[in-house]
Order: structure tokens, then sequence, then C-alpha cells
């Protein structure tokens, strides 16, 4: 792992956490979000994501793995479903009701403000913490994979950095709207959105200090393609069904149409 990278990749992965408090400070400012807006970044983040994972980590996952492991691609492609699997088993350990995954449309959200009365103050408090917690769990590998992809290519870091900070930044409205509607506080909402997303860099300094011992070539391969596979599972169960939700169809389409576009022609062009 080339030291010299890893101050510049937590940083950006810092960057990518702190956005949920960006969508605290949005569901403060905005009572009613541009969602045609939304579901088009979160459709461009999604394509960001799936060009990078199958164009670039993939592929760079096998040529780390020749000569190291006799079936360096069949090595890598398992590591690409192992990723798979660790995201969806961090899915599932999340309650049902609460899983900020199951996202609905922003008419459903209050906009702020105080409570009309008293009684329903504690239940959207609780649910206002019970999802921050469980942001948090699902941003942990999230934070390994913004880290990772930066130490292996700071090129590849930036755009995958923009697109889990713009993912976060409904996630960030998604703990703060209630809070603020239980407390009347903006200081209380927004200090726990961005806690949540202070668990991207969380994790990738666990996955640095996990990894950092045991480092190798072969490690660096199974875990670029390991990363893959939890991007690509985090843009099919969060990114694109929201880019649906908040828009329509053919929008979040072509917005993972023209992620996918920008991410190629930057790697061509840098």
């Amino acid at each position: 792992m080339d030291t010299a990278t890893i101050g510049p990749a937590l940083l950006l992965t810092l960057f990518a956490g702190l956005a949920t408090a960006l969508g605290s400070v949005i569901a403060f400012l905005a009572p009613r979000a541009n969602l045609r807006f939304l579901a088009g970044a979160l459709g461009f983040s999604a394509g960001v994501m799936i060009y990078v994972s199958f164009v670039e980590l993939l592929p760079a996952g096998v040529d780390a793995l020749n000569g190291l492991v006799g079936a360096a691609q069949t090595s890598a492609v398992g590591a690409l479903f192992a990723g798979m699997i660790l995201a969806a088993i961090m899915d599932r350990l999340v309650p049902l009701g609460y899983n900020p995954h199951e996202m609905r449309g922003g008419e459903d959200q209050p906009a702020g403000g105080q409570l009309r009365t008293q009684g329903e103050a504690l239940p959207l408090m609780r649910v206002g913490l019970l999802t921050a917690l469980t942001i948090t769990l699902h941003n942990l590998p999230e934070g390994l994979a913004t880290f990772l992809t930066s130490v292996q290519d700071i090129r590849l870091g930036i755009p995958v950095a923009i697109a889990v900070a713009i993912h976060n930044v409904p996630e960030g409205i998604a703990i703060s709207v209630p809070i603020y509607y239980a407390t009347g506080s903006r200081k209380q909402a927004f200090v726990w959105s961005a806690l949540s997303g202070l668990s991207e860099p969380l994790g990738a300094l666990l996955g640095l200090l996990v990894l950092s011992a045991v480092w190798s070539q072969a490690l660096l391969g199974l875990s670029l393609a390991a990363v893959a596979g939890i991007m690509i599972f985090i843009s099919f169960d969060v990114l694109l069904p929201s880019a649906e939700t908040y828009g329509e169809h053919h929008l979040a389409v072509y917005a993972v149409v023209a992620g996918m576009a920008v991410m190629a022609a930057s790697l061509l062009l840098l």
C-alpha cells in the first residue's frame, strides 16, 4: 500500500461521508427538494460506480493477481461476488422498518419544524436515531470501497468519492428530518447526520489497520475486485431504485448512461 496516497484517500473518504451533513442543511433550507434533479444525480452516481467497477477495478484486480494466483480471473470474479454478498449481509442486518435503502418519495417527508403534539416527538426521534444507526452500519463498507479505490488510483478515487457523496446527501436528509421535526433543533439534527457520515472514514481506518499488516499484491487484487462488488451492489440496491422513486424510469436510465459516459471520458482524458 503506497503510503503517499493514504492521506489523500482518507480525505476523499471523509469528504464523501460528510455529505450526510450537506443533506441535513438541504433539509433545512429547501422545504421541498427538486426531486428530478435528485433522481438524476443518483442515477448519474450509479453510472459512475458501475462503469468504474466493471471497466477499471475488476480488470485491475485480475492484473494484480496474474502470476500470483493460478486462476487469476476466477479468483477475481469470486472476490467480486464476495463483495456483493458482504454488502447484502450488511443490508440484511438492518430491521426492515428502518432500512434507509427502502426509500420513499420526497413528498412523504416533512420539511422540518415544531411538532403539533408532544406525543409525536418520541416516535419521530426514535426513527431519526435508528436511521442514523443503520446508515452508520451501511456506510462502513462504502468508506472502505472509497478508500481502497483512492489508494489504488486517485483518478478513480475522486469520481467514486463524488458518487458516494451524492448518494449520502438523501441519507443525511433521512436522518435530519425526523430529528429536527421531533426536537425543533437544527443543531441536533445536523450533529446526528454528520456523525453518521463519519462512519465512512472509520470504515477506511479499520480497513487500513486490518489490511496494512498483511498487505500484498494478491490481497490488493482480491480487494479491488471485492470493492467492485460492493459498489455494484450499492448501485443496484440503493442508487437506481432511489433514482426511480424520486424521479421516473427514463430519467434514471439516461442519468446512468450519462454517468458512464462522463466517467469514460474522464479516464480517457486524464
